[in-house]
């Protein structure tokens, strides 16, 4: 199946992205401040605007993996997936009030730092080693998978797919730092937009136009919004998106570092609250143009279905394969849906670079050794690049590890909803202390990562596919025995979409319960404080605690950084 279709102009415009990424990386290396500090390379001064903060928040979150499994999702599964965005939606207001202000607030380089500063030492060890190991994983995979796609379908090698997307990924962000970053973010998002809507307009106009497309979609039953079911084994329900999609949606944008790092590049408290508010349409736009773009692409093989004629062996291969087979006739819109693709991995691997070189310098580093302020720069430089070789590598041996392609995205997902939920006790409780929270986190993350990996489990149903319009020579997959779900461990057989929001009621109500029966002292008793630090706790409950301790709100940069830190000595 695979065949080399690229011509002079695919060649030249998937060479134009990767040089615009250098060039931008370039330009912020030997511009304004030349990233001689630390603020400047991994907080690009605090002083970046709205638009390009909202943008790479969206870009981090969207990988390759990402925009060629749900556009395949909703042209196997249908386009139920889509009611996700109302989750995003309602997500966002309660980070932007009840999360982000403390973070915020604090003003810390690493997103760890809160958890000793709440609960001790341990915890944010812990913490902290779980993202780097989530994140070396996850990124790994990034590189590997969609290289392993183009080649099949497109012939694209995959050596060379992996050793430019990440030596250019490398080489950028560790030159430009989060200036580079967030600006690479904003074009190849661009890039990805059009990848997905050249596909989406292509599609409808091979079947006539949008309304038909529709159409067509749903005498194939793509279009079927009715599942309100409670039941938790059901694979994607109104219930089991929009609270699942929440709490996903949460774990990511609310705690976890890597976008908790860029809404600190900003200013002021208002204006990182309007980054994370315009990222939910943005990314929105690109989440539903892709589930509209696996809709298109069933319209037009509503009768020959490329996965059951065997013309591709996976379904994460259809987007590409459909480039391929009706796009290939216009010179350069394959190289541009390949520059899409290179696009999306860039996005996720440079964000990963700078966030795991910011927790590395501040977590690890700082904590064992004593680093001259001078040379601190310098080190976190290495770190970034060292952990885009790190990337490079896994990417390489990833075909020889099996399984751990299908359990690096599983643990992505696995581990979010757990750290939620000791970001929460910390932020929401006063009570809670380091023995629970970290008995909650480790309990948590056992039961969430056996929820996920444990088997045999049921395969997910496919909706009808027809090969009726296939050609006579071409050799059909046989349709799969449907399966008993009845046959299977209740546990394996609940929706991927509850394990975030389980592993978080688990670690608040574990976490809880030890912290109340295992009394231990909080860290503002051993600093000798008589109670807590009100900035360390969400907005509501802090002007309580204000109240209660007759404390003064202390001032959160209202106009510019460095002007007005909130106070950490309170007594």
């Amino acid at each position: 199946m695979a065949q080399n279709v690229f011509g002079a102009w695919d060649y030249s415009i998937m060479a134009a992205t990767m040089l615009i990424s250098i060039g931008i990386g370039l330009y912020f290396r030997f511009s304004g401040g030349k990233q001689k500090t630390n603020e400047e390379y991994l907080l690009a001064d605090r002083n970046m605007s709205i638009l390009p903060v909202a943008v790479s928040l969206m870009a981090s979150f969207m990988s390759a993996i990402t925009l060629l499994g749900v556009s395949s999702e909703n042209y196997y599964y249908g386009m139920q997936f889509v009611v996700i965005n109302f989750a995003y939606g309602i997500a966002t207001p309660i980070i932007s009030q009840l999360y982000l202000p403390v973070f915020f607030g604090l003003q810390k380089t690493s997103t760890y730092e809160y958890l000793e500063l709440r609960f001790g030492t341990h915890i944010r060890l812990l913490a902290s080693l779980t993202y780097t190991l989530q994140m070396v994983l996850y990124n790994g995979i990034v590189l590997y998978a969609p290289a392993i796609v183009l080649e099949s379908v497109t012939g694209l090698d995959r050596l060379v797919s992996i050793l430019v997307v990440g030596l250019v990924c490398t080489f950028y962000s560790t030159l430009g730092g989060m200036k580079a970053v967030l600006f690479t973010d904003l074009f190849q998002s661009a890039l990805m937009l059009i990848a997905v809507f050249s596909v989406l307009i292509f599609s409808s106009i091979q079947v006539g136009g949008l309304g038909q497309m529709f159409e067509i979609a749903k005498e194939g039953g793509r279009l079927d919004f009715s599942n309100f079911s409670i039941d938790p084994t059901e694979r994607h329900t109104w219930w089991s998106l929009v609270i699942g999609g929440m709490f996903t949606y949460m774990s990511l944008y609310g705690v976890n570092h890597t976008q908790v790092q860029r809404l600190q590049t900003v200013s002021t408290l208002k204006r990182s609250q309007a980054s994370l508010w315009w990222s939910w349409p943005v990314l929105s736009i690109l989440s539903v143009s892709t589930c509209m773009s696996g809709i298109g692409m069933y319209a037009v093989y509503k009768n020959c279905d490329p996965y059951m004629s065997k013309s591709i062996s996976t379904i994460d291969q259809l987007m590409p394969y459909y480039v391929v087979d009706a796009m290939r006739s216009v010179p350069g819109l394959a190289g541009l849906f390949v520059a899409g693709i290179f696009s999306a991995s860039l996005s996720t691997i440079s964000a990963a670079c700078n966030a795991l070189a910011a927790v590395t310098l501040h977590d690890y580093v700082s904590r064992w050794c004593t680093v001259r302020p001078s040379i601190e720069p310098w080190l976190t430089k290495l770190a970034a690049c060292a952990y885009g070789l790190v990337f490079l590598a896994l990417a390489f041996i990833a075909e020889y590890l099996g399984g751990v392609l299908q359990a690096a995205l599983t643990i992505f997902g696995a581990v979010g909803g757990p750290l939620l939920g000791v970001f929460s006790l910390g932020i929401f409780t006063t009570y809670a202390n380091e023995a629970g929270a970290s008995i909650g986190l480790i309990s948590g993350m056992a039961m969430t990562l056996w929820m996920s990996f444990g088997g045999p489990r049921p395969t997910p149903t496919m909706l009808d596919l027809s090969t009726s319009g296939c050609a006579q020579n071409v050799t059909i997959r046989p349709t799969p025995e449907p399966t008993n779900p009845n046959d299977y461990f209740y546990l394996y057989r609940i929706s991927y979409m509850w394990t975030s929001p389980f592993g978080f009621v688990w670690v608040v109500l574990i976490g809880s319960i030890v912290s109340l029966i295992w009394r231990h002292q909080q860290p503002w008793q051993r600093d000798g404080h008589l109670h807590p630090n009100p900035a360390l706790f969400t907005p509501p409950l802090a002007k309580i605690l204000r109240r209660k301790y007759h404390t003064d709100k202390p001032a959160v940069q209202m106009d510019t950084v460095g002007t007005k830190h909130a106070t950490l000595a309170e007594e």
